[in-house]
């Protein structure tokens, strides 16, 4: 089951070695042991999960480590409105040597997280039960989002949080229109969009980049 991690990962050329990828395996069992209780995903089976939700991260993965290459060593992501945590804890698992901060308001969600991370062992990841934007000390060199609303009405929450000459991640179905929101009314710049595919259908998906203007 791992190695169908492993074969994503490196279609998508993300180093991710055979313990990364049973770390994500454990994660998945996680959310299939309390999916139904915390409603946290409507997929049939485990292996919907991964190739749903975990290559979903893995794909924001492989973005921020290209987008990183140019930065220090110590990279800090603030991944919003993180859920049941698909693309903050795969990117943590993925890359150990970023510090995640996941940022959920829902007190069960936020015992879900915490509990999966103990289970996980993942030491590079922490959680917060707040909204973004409520607390303006919250700041990361990268955020990433996915679900957490309309782009246009989320984009200047995100940008906030994005440290200066920092990275807004935004996930976006076929039909994206990233390159049309008025990032400069936040202090960013739209900069692409990356398009990629699952392993579970062939819909388009889009990556939409953002960076935050050097202040």
């Amino acid at each position: 089951m791992w190695q169908t991690l492993v074969n994503f990962a490196e279609k998508i050329e993300l180093p991710l070695s055979a313990e990364q990828a049973q770390t994500l395996v454990r994660y998945a069992q996680c959310v299939w042991q309390k999916k139904d209780f915390l409603n946290l995903t409507s997929a049939a089976s485990l292996d919907e999960i991964l190739t749903r939700h975990i290559c979903d991260g893995l794909q924001g993965a492989a973005c921020v480590r290209n987008l990183a290459d140019k930065r220090p060593e110590k990279i800090s992501l603030i991944d919003a409105g993180s859920g049941a945590g698909y693309i903050g804890l795969t990117i943590a698992a993925a890359l150990p040597n970023v510090q995640v901060t996941l940022i959920e308001s829902l007190e069960k969600r936020c015992a879900f997280l915490n509990w999966t991370i103990l289970n996980i062992g993942l030491k590079n990841v922490q959680v917060k039960q707040v909204r973004l934007g409520e607390k303006k000390e919250l700041q990361a060199d990268f955020v990433t989002e996915r679900a957490m609303g309309q782009l246009s009405d989320i984009l200047g929450i995100c940008l906030s949080a994005v440290k200066s000459g920092g990275y807004f991640v935004a996930y976006q179905g076929e039909n994206s229109l990233a390159s049309s929101v008025p990032a400069q009314k936040y202090a960013g710049r739209f900069i692409r969009e990356i398009p990629y595919e699952l392993p579970c259908d062939k819909r388009h998906r889009h990556l939409a980049l953002f960076e935050k203007e050097v202040q």
